[in-house]
Protein backbone atom coordinates (compact mmCIF):
# COMPACT_ATOMS: atom_id res chain seq x y z
CA UNK A 1 0.00 0.00 0.00
CA UNK A 2 2.00 2.97 -0.84
CA UNK A 3 2.39 6.12 0.97
CA UNK A 4 1.08 9.31 -0.77
CA UNK A 5 3.51 11.91 0.79
CA UNK A 6 4.33 13.90 4.16
CA UNK A 7 0.87 15.44 4.32
CA UNK A 8 -0.78 15.45 7.17
CA UNK A 9 -4.46 14.11 5.83
CA UNK A 10 -7.77 14.62 7.33
CA UNK A 11 -10.99 12.68 7.49
CA UNK A 12 -12.68 15.59 5.26
CA UNK A 13 -9.39 15.55 3.19
CA UNK A 14 -10.32 11.28 2.42
CA UNK A 15 -13.99 12.23 1.67
CA UNK A 16 -12.84 14.86 -1.00
CA UNK A 17 -10.18 12.86 -3.03
CA UNK A 18 -12.30 11.47 -6.04
CA UNK A 19 -13.67 8.12 -6.32
CA UNK A 20 -11.56 6.47 -8.92
CA UNK A 21 -11.62 2.70 -7.65
CA UNK A 22 -9.19 2.93 -5.14
CA UNK A 23 -9.96 2.95 -1.34
CA UNK A 24 -8.54 5.45 0.64
CA UNK A 25 -7.58 6.34 4.27
CA UNK A 26 -5.85 7.63 6.86
CA UNK A 27 -4.28 6.78 10.26
CA UNK A 28 -3.20 9.61 12.33
CA UNK A 29 -2.85 11.66 9.01
CA UNK A 30 -0.78 9.49 6.96
CA UNK A 31 -2.69 8.94 3.40
CA UNK A 32 -2.94 5.18 3.06
CA UNK A 33 -4.09 4.11 -1.06
CA UNK A 34 -4.87 0.64 -2.25
CA UNK A 35 -6.30 -0.55 -5.38
CA UNK A 36 -9.01 -2.78 -5.81
CA UNK A 37 -8.64 -6.00 -4.16
CA UNK A 38 -7.36 -9.34 -5.98
CA UNK A 39 -10.38 -12.42 -6.59
CA UNK A 40 -9.12 -14.37 -3.27
CA UNK A 41 -8.96 -11.97 -1.06
CA UNK A 42 -12.67 -11.02 -1.80
CA UNK A 43 -13.58 -14.54 -1.90
CA UNK A 44 -11.59 -14.45 1.77
CA UNK A 45 -13.50 -11.25 2.75
CA UNK A 46 -17.01 -13.17 1.57
CA UNK A 47 -16.21 -16.46 2.83
CA UNK A 48 -15.57 -15.04 6.44
CA UNK A 49 -18.39 -12.49 6.51
CA UNK A 50 -21.31 -14.67 6.18
CA UNK A 51 -20.12 -17.05 8.31
CA UNK A 52 -19.53 -14.19 11.13
CA UNK A 53 -22.80 -12.97 10.30
CA UNK A 54 -24.81 -15.45 10.92
CA UNK A 55 -23.05 -15.87 13.94
CA UNK A 56 -23.29 -12.31 15.14
CA UNK A 57 -27.28 -12.26 13.86
CA UNK A 58 -27.92 -15.69 15.58
CA UNK A 59 -26.34 -14.27 18.91
CA UNK A 60 -27.99 -10.58 18.86
CA UNK A 61 -24.66 -9.30 18.70
CA UNK A 62 -25.07 -6.37 16.30
CA UNK A 63 -24.58 -6.49 12.62
CA UNK A 64 -21.59 -7.65 10.18
CA UNK A 65 -20.48 -4.86 7.36
CA UNK A 66 -18.11 -5.04 5.00
CA UNK A 67 -15.87 -2.96 3.05
CA UNK A 68 -16.25 0.19 2.15
CA UNK A 69 -17.26 1.48 4.77
CA UNK A 70 -15.33 4.41 6.75
CA UNK A 71 -15.38 3.88 10.24
CA UNK A 72 -14.13 7.62 11.66
CA UNK A 73 -11.69 7.10 14.74
CA UNK A 74 -10.78 10.72 15.34
CA UNK A 75 -10.28 13.85 12.95
CA UNK A 76 -7.45 12.50 11.41
CA UNK A 77 -8.22 8.49 11.43
CA UNK A 78 -10.87 6.95 8.55
CA UNK A 79 -10.49 3.39 8.23
CA UNK A 80 -12.00 0.68 6.16
CA UNK A 81 -11.71 -2.49 7.35
CA UNK A 82 -12.57 -5.45 5.19
CA UNK A 83 -14.90 -6.56 7.62
CA UNK A 84 -16.46 -5.29 10.68
CA UNK A 85 -18.76 -5.84 13.16
CA UNK A 86 -20.61 -3.02 15.49
CA UNK A 87 -23.27 -3.14 18.08
CA UNK A 88 -26.88 -3.44 17.58
CA UNK A 89 -28.05 0.00 16.26
CA UNK A 90 -31.28 1.98 16.17
CA UNK A 91 -33.34 3.76 13.52
CA UNK A 92 -31.81 6.93 14.09
CA UNK A 93 -28.16 5.17 12.48
CA UNK A 94 -29.97 3.30 9.90
CA UNK A 95 -31.92 7.23 8.94
CA UNK A 96 -28.31 8.42 9.14
CA UNK A 97 -29.26 11.07 12.05
CA UNK A 98 -26.44 9.78 13.69
CA UNK A 99 -22.65 7.91 13.20
CA UNK A 100 -22.89 3.95 13.73
CA UNK A 101 -20.98 2.88 16.65
CA UNK A 102 -17.29 2.30 16.78
CA UNK A 103 -16.73 -1.68 15.91
CA UNK A 104 -15.87 -3.76 18.37
CA UNK A 105 -13.69 -6.31 15.84
CA UNK A 106 -12.35 -5.21 12.50
CA UNK A 107 -11.00 -7.93 10.28
CA UNK A 108 -8.14 -7.44 7.60
CA UNK A 109 -7.17 -9.76 4.94
CA UNK A 110 -3.65 -9.19 4.35
CA UNK A 111 -2.72 -8.53 0.58
CA UNK A 112 0.70 -7.54 -1.00
CA UNK A 113 -0.19 -4.57 -1.59
CA UNK A 114 -1.89 -3.91 2.04
CA UNK A 115 -0.03 -5.86 4.02
CA UNK A 116 2.45 -3.61 6.23
CA UNK A 117 -0.06 -1.01 6.37
CA UNK A 118 -2.51 -3.23 7.89
CA UNK A 119 0.05 -4.83 10.64
CA UNK A 120 2.01 -1.43 11.06
CA UNK A 121 -0.42 1.26 10.90
CA UNK A 122 -3.79 -0.23 10.97
CA UNK A 123 -3.72 -3.12 13.30
CA UNK A 124 -1.80 -0.74 16.56
CA UNK A 125 -4.67 1.87 15.84
CA UNK A 126 -7.81 -0.76 15.93
CA UNK A 127 -6.21 -1.80 19.21
CA UNK A 128 -5.48 2.00 20.89
CA UNK A 129 -9.17 2.61 19.91
CA UNK A 130 -10.32 -0.47 21.75
CA UNK A 131 -11.15 -2.93 18.73
CA UNK A 132 -10.23 -6.40 18.57
CA UNK A 133 -8.47 -7.09 14.98
CA UNK A 134 -8.09 -9.91 13.17
CA UNK A 135 -5.35 -10.38 10.41
CA UNK A 136 -6.07 -13.20 7.44
CA UNK A 137 -2.87 -14.15 6.41
CA UNK A 138 -3.63 -15.93 3.31
CA UNK A 139 -0.01 -16.94 2.03
CA UNK A 140 1.30 -17.88 5.76
CA UNK A 141 -2.60 -19.70 5.77
CA UNK A 142 -2.92 -18.23 9.43
CA UNK A 143 -5.02 -15.96 11.72
CA UNK A 144 -3.31 -13.62 13.60
CA UNK A 145 -5.90 -12.57 16.81
CA UNK A 146 -5.01 -9.61 18.40
CA UNK A 147 -7.18 -8.69 21.15
CA UNK A 148 -7.00 -4.96 22.45
CA UNK A 149 -4.54 -5.12 25.40
CA UNK A 150 -2.19 -7.98 23.28
CA UNK A 151 1.20 -7.32 22.86
CA UNK A 152 1.44 -10.30 20.42
CA UNK A 153 -1.15 -12.16 18.23
CA UNK A 154 -2.90 -15.39 19.46
CA UNK A 155 -1.80 -17.21 16.02
CA UNK A 156 -4.33 -19.19 14.85
CA UNK A 157 -3.49 -22.04 12.47
CA UNK A 158 -6.14 -24.49 13.15
CA UNK A 159 -9.01 -22.83 14.93
CA UNK A 160 -10.17 -19.65 15.88
CA UNK A 161 -12.65 -19.06 19.25
CA UNK A 162 -14.02 -15.69 19.81
CA UNK A 163 -16.33 -15.26 22.60
CA UNK A 164 -17.46 -11.69 22.37
CA UNK A 165 -19.55 -9.62 25.50
CA UNK A 166 -22.95 -10.74 25.61
CA UNK A 167 -22.30 -13.98 23.69
CA UNK A 168 -24.51 -17.10 24.91
CA UNK A 169 -21.53 -19.57 22.45
CA UNK A 170 -18.42 -18.65 20.83
CA UNK A 171 -17.78 -18.74 17.37
CA UNK A 172 -15.16 -21.01 16.27
CA UNK A 173 -13.32 -20.72 12.87
CA UNK A 174 -11.78 -24.04 11.39
CA UNK A 175 -9.16 -21.99 10.04
CA UNK A 176 -7.69 -24.81 7.95
CA UNK A 177 -10.97 -25.72 6.79
CA UNK A 178 -11.74 -22.33 5.74
CA UNK A 179 -8.04 -21.47 4.47
CA UNK A 180 -8.68 -25.04 2.17
CA UNK A 181 -12.38 -23.41 1.02
CA UNK A 182 -10.28 -20.21 0.13
CA UNK A 183 -7.23 -21.20 -1.57
CA UNK A 184 -8.28 -24.42 -2.75
CA UNK A 185 -8.56 -24.25 -6.94
CA UNK A 186 -5.46 -21.77 -6.69
CA UNK A 187 -3.47 -23.95 -4.90
CA UNK A 188 -4.46 -26.77 -7.29
CA UNK A 189 -4.05 -24.81 -10.20
CA UNK A 190 -0.33 -24.58 -8.91
CA UNK A 191 -0.49 -20.89 -8.45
Amino acid sequence: MPIANERRWSVDDVWALPDDGNRYETVDGELLVSPTPRFVHQRAVARIGVLLSGYVTAERLGEVLWSPYDVVLDPFTLVQPDILVIAPVGPDVVRGDVRPPVPFLAIEVLSPSTARADRLRKRPRYQKAGIECWLVDLDSELIERWTVDAERPEVCGEQLVWSPPGARSPFVLEVAAFMRQVLGPVRDAGA
